[in-house]
């Protein structure tokens, strides 16, 4: 089988002139199965290579970037830098907020990165902590990771039987349930060190603030609001959002980057006589902080 080659038209945006386009051939060669692949190390993929330069460069930003200083930095053409910024918000590894006219990583992009450590090495690492924590507080602990605007729950541990307070109830956190992550301690303290681009690019529609008891954030302002308040305490608490009579508390754990990557919450009956906010808090950070350094991450100094 012979390769074959195709044309296909590249397009950007030109810089200055809204609503104006480059266009551009680029050479498109479709690759036998019988060929071996090409060596990727080498220049005859600068396109990759760049578009992996600047989601490195945005995931190293607090905040948006503009294309032009982008290219600058990276020492990219603004053309090129433009077109391929383009193929990456198309896919959603970044996103573009048209009031500051510039980019910021985008779903997809926190997707992959929570997808790091999303199974079993996370699993591994946060599991006997939980243990000790569910045992420690006497109620049920929960590891959960940000998919979308969604969390996930990698792991539920039940305090052990026979323990003195101890409280054993039905939630509907099991394993591998999927909530709104704006509605659960879990998933807050997740989105409570995200950037507001990002937020955005999660809840682009005032509908994507779902509610299960009629309680919750409605705006994507009072959300960033609320975050904001927990992220300078440092913990994530909901009031009866996922169940009525329930409440829980979160804290999240750190990359070596100080991005999270995932939470530690627990839940308990909202009128339960013996519960400690307090002690449960401390219990949560110090749960966190051992996650945090099992996977050699560290706290953001704003966490």
């Amino acid at each position: 089988m012979q390769p074959q080659d195709a044309v296909c038209p590249s397009v950007w945006p030109l810089e200055g002139r809204p609503g104006f386009f480059v266009q551009e051939s680029v050479e498109v060669r479709q690759v036998s199965t019988y060929e071996t692949a090409p060596d990727t190390s080498s220049s005859a993929s600068p396109a990759v290579g760049r578009a992996l330069d600047m989601l490195v460069y945005l995931a190293a930003r607090p905040g948006l970037v503009q294309a032009a200083t982008l290219a600058r930095d990276l020492g990219i053409p603004r053309s090129s830098a433009y077109h391929i910024l383009t193929v990456l918000a198309d896919r959603g590894f970044v996103t573009y907020v048209p009031a500051e006219k510039a980019y910021g990583l985008g779903v997809t992009s926190f997707e992959v990165g929570s997808a790091y450590l999303r199974h079993e090495p996370l699993e591994r690492l946060a599991r006997p902590i939980l243990r000790a924590l569910a045992g420690r507080l006497g109620q049920t602990t929960h590891l959960g990771i940000l998919h979308g605007a969604e969390t996930v729950y990698l792991l539920k541990e039940r305090p052990p039987a026979g323990r003195t307070g101890a409280v054993d109830i039905a939630l509907v956190t099991d394993i591998g349930v999927r909530l709104p992550a704006h509605l659960t301690a879990n998933g807050r303290a997740i989105l409570a060190h995200t950037s507001e681009a990002q937020l955005r690019a999660l809840f682009p529609r005032p509908g994507d603030l779902t509610t299960r008891t009629g309680r919750g954030p409605r705006t994507l302002r009072g959300l960033v609001e609320d975050l904001a308040a927990e992220r300078a305490r440092g913990w994530s608490q909901e009031v009866e959002l996922v169940t009525r009579g329930f409440c829980s508390m979160g804290v999240a754990a750190f990359d070596h980057h100080g991005r999270p990557i995932a939470a530690i919450s627990t839940t308990w009956r909202l009128h339960h006589g013996r519960h400690d906010s307090d002690a449960v808090r401390e219990a949560l950070r110090q749960a966190a902080a051992r996650l945090t350094a099992a996977v050699s991450g560290q706290v953001p100094e704003s966490g």
